[in-house]
């Protein structure tokens, strides 16, 4: 078989730029919200043409979605993988909650969540990003909620609310810090957060 180098190398470049321009959506995106992304807006911003970054998406729509997408991948990378490599059981389920507020603390999307961000910016608006923004929000609540049962099937949780109350308690408290700790300018509620957090699972202080 034989492989055509112009083919390749434009295949190459395409990939380089949507990389490029969704590294930067999804930053401009956790501050201003999905309906701030535009493809005149990326391409004066990464030095590209339009055509281009056009070419790669086709829609604002499609923008938008492949934006979800990409901070989707980011956030399983840096919060979910990491902690389903711990033991199964509650110290797992610590280290979910650990990572993701890492995560917003860290600022690996500049607006803190990102999911936190744009998800109320789409959720009275029927349409193909909010059903991927919904669909997001469910992986996640079921993440909590099977790690809460496997901790609970352990006997490694206190007495105290069940699994989707758990799962829901602790989707709020890391909720309010991140929104607050962007509001205020104030890691403190980050480790305020993680002192509830360990108290819910029944980790001493740490």
């Amino acid at each position: 078989m034989v492989i055509d180098s112009a083919t390749d190398g434009r295949v190459q470049r395409g990939n380089e730029t949507r990389r490029a321009v969704l590294g930067r959506a999804v930053q401009i995106a956790s501050v201003e919200g999905l309906g701030a992304l535009s493809i005149g807006r990326l391409a004066t911003d990464l030095g590209l043409s339009k055509s281009g970054v056009f070419a790669g998406f086709g829609s604002k729509e499609e923008l938008q979605l492949a934006t979800v997408r990409a901070a989707r991948r980011i956030f399983y990378d840096r919060v979910v993988t990491p902690a389903l490599e711990r033991p199964t059981g509650a110290s797992r389920l610590l280290a979910l909650c650990e990572y993701w507020l890492e995560y917003s603390r860290g600022r690996v999307f500049d607006g803190g969540c990102f999911f936190y961000s744009v998800t109320a910016e789409f959720d009275a608006q029927p349409g193909p990003v909010r059903d991927a923004l919904a669909q997001s929000a469910l992986e996640w609540e079921g993440l909590v909620v099977d790690l809460a049962r496997e901790a609970e099937a352990a006997g490694e949780l206190p007495p105290g609310p069940d699994p989707e109350e758990l799962a829901m308690l602790l989707s709020g408290l890391m909720d309010s810090a991140n929104s607050l700790a962007v509001l205020h300018d104030d890691p403190s509620r980050y480790d305020r957060t993680m002192r509830a957090v360990r108290r819910l699972l029944g980790f001493p202080p740490a």
